[in-house]
């Protein structure tokens, strides 16, 4: 099992997917391999992996767990020092 993992900032939905897609192949797993394992379906993993814009955010998570990846929010460079008050 290939042991790079791809990272960098998500900007679109399809970043994460293409995201997705990589850590999956790098994990040597077809879809339904791979959709078996998180329990999620065939067509959700394909329409994540195409970057399509109303997946649902809790099988986005679980999706991402299951990799062993982890997300995170951080303030965009130069945004100021956190929310507006």
């Amino acid at each position: 099992m290939n042991s790079i993992f791809p990272s960098g900032k998500i900007k679109t939905t399809w970043d994460l997917g293409d995201m997705i897609r990589k850590a999956r192949k790098s994990q040597g797993a077809t879809q339904a391999e791979f959709a078996a394992l998180c329990g999620v379906g065939v067509r959700f993993i394909s329409d994540l992996e195409n970057g399509k814009q109303t997946v649902r955010l809790g099988k986005v998570l679980q999706v991402v767990q299951c990799l062993g990846l982890e997300m995170s929010v951080l303030p965009r460079r130069g945004y100021g020092d956190g929310p507006a008050k």
